[in-house]
């Protein structure tokens, strides 16, 4: 006779209230995984450059002579002192303690008093680069040398987007609004990733751009890709050229672990969700807005700003509510509901997230290709 099966439940609150979990996820996760760096639009012309950080890891992308963008860890190779801070412009990277210089490609050119040293050779001494790739126009980086490329990772979704956003490759950023959340960043990830609370608590998304009961949220490698047929679609605040392309007139959104999602409204409009973890109870969410060059748009301004005030809102009062619950010693982690016809009620993508969630947490896992 088989055993009956239990109930799938949630993750223990250690997860998300240990800073012991986070000092793992730092090594486990944010060490290993594929994140969002910057748009390739703040890249021009070689010798540009923006720095940035991931894992507690200081790092800049900097356009290098052959118009390859190239990252490496923002440290002279002399005495450590950091090379470059924010964005801007350089014909040379110069260390700005003791004016070492190295070339867009980080091999090192030249030093006061160089010569002085015994032995030297120039040519063995560079920037230590880091892993990248340009995905639709988006600057990705993983400090694992080893990492399969982003196409395994999240099988589909280059060619997807480009299907929703034909015009992806002309988009820039033109607006960012910045959410900080006082909750750790998986309870906010988690709360993005199901559609099981927005009945109930996201009355201007759940009845103007989704409709609910078509609303379907599944696994595409390491991405969680939703899906919805969209309702009211004369009621949008913005006019909407059905006849322009083949999805006009859907709803996407595509969650790349861990940290970064792809977000597809009606009329190919294109927005961004970016984690930032700070630590196991604080993170910031950025909404980063696109236009085609970057031409200012009122139909954009209005829409982050119907955004923020809707459906961002809501969702901080959620997520930190549900970080004080985690701390509360009453809390006894759930079932989750997973139902098999999958849709709107279900939480198989919560499952999926947190198996990730677990697995990011054990240093011996090795990320690897996982089928649908």
């Amino acid at each position: 006779m088989n055993e009956a099966v239990g109930p799938v439940r949630s993750l223990e609150a250690a997860y998300y209230t240990d800073p012991q979990y986070f000092g793992q996820e730092l090594l486990g996760v944010f060490s290993r995984c594929w994140q969002y760096a910057g748009h390739r639009s703040a890249l021009q012309q070689p010798g540009d450059y923006f720095a940035f950080e991931i894992a507690r890891q200081r790092l800049f992308c900097v356009l290098d002579a052959d118009g390859e963008v190239k990252t490496f860890y923002n440290v002279c190779q002399h005495r450590a002192h950091e090379l470059v801070s924010g964005q801007g412009h350089a014909k040379q990277l110069v260390c700005p303690y003791h004016a070492w210089a190295y070339d867009l490609s980080g091999q090192l050119i030249t030093g006061p008093n160089l010569n002085a040293v015994p032995g030297l050779d120039k040519s063995k001494i560079c920037l230590s680069s880091v892993r990248t790739e340009e995905f639709c126009g988006f600057i990705f980086v993983n400090l694992d040398p080893e990492a399969e490329p982003m196409d395994v990772w999240y099988p589909g979704v280059r060619e997807q987007l480009r299907e929703f956003v034909p015009h992806i490759d002309s988009l820039q950023p033109i607006k960012t609004v910045t959410i900080p959340e006082k909750c750790n960043w998986k309870v906010s990830v988690e709360n993005y990733s199901e559609c099981y609370h927005c009945k109930i608590n996201h009355p201007t998304f759940a009845t103007g751009v989704i409709k609910p009961q078509t609303y379907d949220i599944q696994p595409q490698g390491y991405c969680l890709r939703h899906t919805t047929e969209c309702q009211n679609l004369n009621r949008m605040t913005y006019p909407i050229d059905l006849d322009s392309n083949e999805h006009a007139g859907d709803y996407s959104s595509w969650f790349l672990w861990p940290t970064f999602s792809f977000q597809v409204y009606p009329g190919n409009v294109l927005n961004t969700y970016q984690w930032q973890a700070h630590d196991h109870e604080n993170c910031t969410v950025y909404r980063h807005w696109y236009t085609i060059d970057g031409q200012l748009s009122d139909v954009i301004d209005k829409l982050a700003d119907q955004d923020r005030a809707t459906t961002v809102e809501e969702d901080i009062g959620l997520v930190e509510a549900v970080q004080r619950g985690l701390n509360s010693r009453g809390y006894v982690p759930g079932p989750l509901v997973l139902d098999p016809k999958y849709g709107v009620n279900s939480e198989h993508s919560i499952a999926a997230l947190q198996q990730w969630m677990r697995a990011g947490t054990d240093l011996n896992f090795q990320y690897h290709a996982v089928e649908d």
